[in-house]
């Protein structure tokens, strides 16, 4: 059965758009028996999505997708804004303390623009967590779209030495032009270093018909217009819960 581990509810804020009872009911309409929420850089819907997967019979999986800063959470340099995606997942008690340390750390310590970890806190708080290599935002995704395989490899060594057999290189499948290539690195990566592949589909709204309301939304967040065609946008309808088939 194919888990959706990669899923934005409406607490991702101006950004994800999946109301949790109405995610949860999808993913029991599909038929899925297990379900994560991966919110960016909090942990605002985690009880009450908890609650919901609960009652309808689904296994609830808390995850965050949080900003990992380039250098240390504690510096504010321009630079700084360039923050990298990962994704982690609790898979126990530990791994669920340990996410909320992290979280509550990144927004009380890291923030600058988005709420930040650094590898320091990877380290002290790796402890029960499952880690992806996120979206293209993600680390090793960017180190390979700038031909940087080396770099790239290196970092997810790092990972793994962190997370051991916990950290997985995330494929996903969206009509963008540098998933492809990111793809193709990935695997490669996984031939050379016998880290595991993970399919994952980025969830952002639950029907494919709320893409054109979850574009809006973009527009709030990013204050631009429907009309501006230099704004930040989805690359189609695609992020939806899609079924297993």
């Amino acid at each position: 059965m194919f888990t959706h581990l990669h899923v934005h509810t409406e607490f991702s804020l101006l950004d994800g758009m999946c109301r949790i009872p109405n995610l949860v009911a999808r993913a029991k309409e599909l038929g899925m028996d297990s379900l994560a929420v991966t919110d960016h850089g909090v942990m605002y819907g985690a009880i009450q999505f908890y609650r919901a997967a609960k009652d309808a019979g689904i296994k609830p999986i808390i995850g965050c997708e949080v900003y990992i800063a380039p250098d240390s959470r504690l510096t504010r340099n321009a630079s700084d804004k360039n923050h990298r995606h990962l994704v982690l997942l609790a898979k126990d008690q530990t791994g669920y303390k340990n996410l909320l340390q992290l979280t509550t750390r990144a927004n009380l310590e890291g923030y600058y623009y988005k709420p930040r970890l650094d590898r320091e806190l990877l380290k002290e708080y790796s402890e029960g967590l499952v880690a992806f290599t996120a979206c293209i935002a993600g680390e090793v995704p960017q180190l390979i779209l700038q031909g940087q395989h080396e770099a790239a490899r290196k970092a997810a060594l790092w990972y793994k030495e962190i997370f051991g057999g916990d950290f997985y290189l995330e494929i996903q499948r969206h009509p963008i032009p540098e998933l492809e290539r990111i793809n193709q690195g990935l695997i490669a990566i996984s031939r050379e270093t016998d880290i595991p592949l993970v399919a994952t589909n980025d969830v952002h709204y639950i029907q494919e018909g709320d893409a054109s309301a979850h574009d809006l939304m973009l527009c709030i967040g990013t204050n631009a217009t429907v009309q501006d065609e230099k704004r930040m946008k989805m690359a189609g309808a695609y992020f939806y819960l899609k079924s297993p088939q």
